[in-house]
């Protein structure tokens, strides 16, 4: 069942997460947020979620950064992930040079819709 499985969404902005944990939860799945990338390092390292949702532009640690870190990390590298992004895929490296490609992209503002296809694609 989906509320079984578990999603983390790193975001900083508090009104971007709460419109996504809506739309999530009424398809039946479990969001938890953190609000930084520090944060959110912490979490997965805590409890590994089946599916990750990450916003690319934050202060202090980004997206790019924290991917770069489950990605050379054995025991993480295998969660799925979605990058969010106010900007392009092309302006932003979708594909960096000595990393795999992420799982997901979705350019903000995006549908709902599209979000909860892509998740239940990857869960």
């Amino acid at each position: 069942m989906n509320e079984d499985r578990y999603i983390l969404y790193i975001e900083d902005e508090r009104a971007m997460f709460e419109l996504v944990r809506q739309a999530l939860k009424l398809s039946g799945y479990k969001v938890k947020p953190a609000t930084t990338g520090k944060q959110g390092l912490a979490m997965l390292k805590k409890h590994k979620p089946d599916l990750l949702l990450l916003d690319l532009m934050m202060p202090g640690i980004n997206g790019w950064d924290i991917y770069r870190k489950i990605k050379s990390n054995k025991q993480l590298a295998d969660i799925p992930v979605i990058a969010l992004s106010a900007r392009p895929p092309d302006n932003d490296g979708y594909i960096i040079e000595d990393l795999p490609p992420v799982d997901g992209y979705l350019t903000k503002p995006f549908e709902m819709d599209e979000l909860i296809v892509s998740v239940k694609k990857l869960l």
